[in-house]
């Protein structure tokens, strides 16, 4: 059933309505085309209509108990937006979210379940780049290889004469000599218990064409001085004057006789090295040529320590040789 308002030849258009809740149409578009004025869904605007309008069968309760008066002026007119307080709201609360760390905090612990399961960190070998585990690993395989050659070398040169010392003598030989020489004369029934000191000295042919003869030379002493206290000392410092000795009296008898074929070598050995050493230190004086040398050994026994009763005497025993004749080349610094 349609309603017209009473006071106004405009007609109204039709307002349906299930009950007092009745849904409020949606204001025409701006470019929709014009047509009857719809009316407001409230009591006001029920009541502005006039007296005497019908009241459809979709009606409010609200438009029927509204009283007739005149039309209003502002009637269609949507109402003024209510003012903001301009007092601030109160704060709504927070939402409980996650503390964020700074950056200058200590970091939180984290739980056990993720320290189990985070990988540990790697070390030694492990932590290096592929390319460098490889170089590693050649480099331990080069050092192993090495040390099982040398202790090899060092067990056939010390073990009894058998076939393979006499296939590859002169291997083993150039190998362990002269770094890596091995005696068991620290473990013999009787070990060494001597100080052997090797001196020498020398008749010079002085430059006014005279003759002297220098007093002796302790080059043991001048070896030792050398060593102590050196923590690298020299090969030729400690075994170059002994050596040389020990290959003498290994080839000659308590007469000084040579006993073998390698009697004559040793003597040229041992006497080019006592003439190196005067020419060092200078014994022939300037303008002096060394003519002769004799060298001797002066043996002494160590001294027992205080707790033992053994008694053994403590002056030296020398051994002289005789003299030999200085080679040109050699008392002018060379080689014969």
């Amino acid at each position: 059933m349609d309603a017209y308002d009473g006071g106004s030849d405009a007609p109204r258009g039709p307002r349906t309505s299930a009950g007092p809740e009745a849904e409020t149409p949606a204001p025409p578009a701006e470019d929709a085309v014009p047509g009857p004025r719809a009316e407001l869904p409230t009591a006001e605007a029920d009541a502005g209509a006039g007296a005497g309008a019908g009241v459809g069968a979709g009606a409010s309760d609200a438009a029927r108990d509204a009283p007739a008066g005149p039309p209003r002026a502002d009637a269609g007119v949507l109402p003024e937006p209510t003012p903001v307080d301009p007092s601030p709201a109160p704060p709504a609360e927070r939402p409980a979210w996650p503390e964020l760390t700074p950056p200058h905090a200590a970091p939180r612990p984290e739980p056990a379940a993720a320290q189990a399961l985070a990988p540990e960190p790697r070390t030694g070998v492990a932590a290096l780049s592929p390319r460098y585990q490889v170089g590693a690993a050649l480099a331990l395989a080069v050092v192993a290889v090495a040390v099982c050659v040398h202790l090899g070398m060092v067990f056939l040169h010390v073990a009894p004469s058998n076939t393979v010392t006499k296939t590859h003598g002169k291997a083993i030989d150039e190998w362990v000599y002269p770094e890596f020489e091995q005696n068991w004369k620290l473990f013999a029934p009787n070990p060494l218990q001597q100080n052997i000191a090797v001196q020498v000295r020398a008749q010079v042919r002085t430059a006014d064409g005279g003759s002297r003869t220098t007093g002796w030379y302790d080059l043991s002493a001048q070896d030792g001085r050398a060593i102590d206290g050196n923590l690298v000392p020299s090969h030729t410092e400690q075994n170059e004057l002994r050596r040389a000795w020990d290959f003498f009296t290994a080839t000659h008898n308590t007469d000084n006789r040579s006993v073998g074929v390698r009697g004559a070598l040793s003597e040229t050995y041992l006497r080019r090295i006592v003439v190196l050493r005067l020419e060092r230190g200078g014994a022939a004086g300037a303008g002096g040529v060394v003519e002769r040398v004799q060298v001797r050994s002066s043996t002494s026994n160590v001294t027992p320590p205080k707790w033992s009763s053994e008694k053994v005497s403590t002056s030296p025993v020398y051994r002289v040789l005789s003299w030999w004749p200085v080679p040109t080349a050699e008392a002018e610094g060379g080689v014969k």
